[in-house]
């Protein structure tokens, strides 16, 4: 979007500029405004350490770290370019990093932060009046970590990422900003895109919820593993998926058609493809019905070398999503195909 100004009853469109044309640096310029005047990216949030790199790899460096009114603390980026660049991909391993730091630890980066600014106030003091505590509070000490991304544009793989890494309970924030030259003045049109602030709390309970729906699902799952046998031949501790793949290849290496499942197991367990395919050739046939969503098609089925089954002129494919009803199915299996003596049993 274009800014503007009202001169003389008309609209007119201020002259977007870049970093580089401003000659404004990133740690020189930007790094070195922002940090006192933090609150223009990351509201409510105290400065505690520049160029932070107290580990091993000293080359990697946080250009800001901060801490909020909830005592967690806040990675800060920054870069003056138009794509932003792998910087969600630094900031994760720098919030990793800095995730174990306590209070104490704490203490002594923000006082030699603070003797760099040539301040002489208590580092210990000006902590707790920032955080309004009374007393050191370890248990309620950066108990998360969030990332805020601060660049002149996002390309679309950054945000992409960073809008998935929200939904699995990051707390990431993508902060635009955009230099504007009138008049001899550059002005800095600063905008948080990521969450859209008009829907931040939307965005929170939605991400909220899913997480709880994931734990849900993770609770509930069925890891129960079974030892299965054919004609003798023993496959210990198998998933469910891998249970029925075997029970189901020794069927059609006994001679039965892998046609005979079209009435014996649910529908859409199997894929059929015209002609004998490779396993590339399964791949991209897959491949060619996903939709989009978060996992791949071509997970939920058997598609490497050798997991595939041939009738006539056709090729089988088989999911690998079992889940309720499996064992049902395993019943029927081992009515139709006595002979084969399946047994199944849970693992101890």
């Amino acid at each position: 979007m274009a800014l503007y100004k009202i001169d003389n009853n008309q609209i007119v469109e201020i002259t977007k500029s870049t970093f580089a044309q401003e000659n404004l640096k990133e740690r020189k310029d930007l790094q070195n405004m922002l940090k006192r005047q933090i609150g223009a990216i990351c509201p409510n949030t105290l400065i505690i350490a520049e160029e932070f790199g107290e580990w091993e790899d000293s080359r990697r460096r946080i250009d800001l770290l901060g801490i909020d009114k909830e005592a967690n603390l806040v990675v800060i980026e920054l870069k003056r370019t138009e794509d932003g660049g792998h910087m969600e991909l630094q900031a994760l391993r720098y919030a990793a990093m800095i995730s174990t730091l306590t209070f104490a630890k704490l203490l002594p980066i923000y006082e030699q932060y603070l003797k760099d600014e040539g301040s002489v106030i208590d580092p210990k003091e000006s902590l707790l009046d920032f955080l309004d505590w009374t007393e050191v509070d370890e248990d309620n000490f950066a108990q998360k970590v969030r990332i805020v991304l601060a660049s002149a544009n996002f390309s679309k793989e950054l945000t992409t990422s960073v809008m998935w890494l929200n939904e699995y309970g990051l707390d990431i924030e993508c902060v635009r900003m955009h230099p504007y030259k009138n008049n001899g003045e550059t002005f800095i049109d600063i905008q948080k895109v990521i969450p859209i602030p008009e829907a931040e709390d939307y965005q929170v309970r939605i991400r909220e919820k899913k997480q709880k729906e994931r734990e849900s699902r993770e609770h509930n799952r069925d890891f129960t593993k079974f030892d299965v046998t054919i004609n003798g031949k023993i496959y210990p501790a198998q998933s469910k998926r891998w249970m029925m793949f075997h029970i189901i290849s020794e069927i059609v290496k006994s001679g039965i058609s892998p046609q005979v499942f079209e009435n014996l197991l649910p529908s859409k367990k199997f894929k059929i493809f015209g002609g004998l395919l490779n396993e590339q050739e399964v791949y991209d046939k897959i491949m060619s019905q996903d939709k989009g969503g978060t996992v791949p098609r071509s997970d939920r089925y058997f598609v490497n070398k050798g997991e595939f089954f041939y009738a006539g002129d056709k090729t089988y494919v088989l999911s690998n999503q079992w889940g309720n009803g499996t064992l049902e199915a395993i019943e029927k299996l081992i009515k139709a195909f006595p002979k084969l003596n399946i047994e199944i049993k849970e693992s101890q």
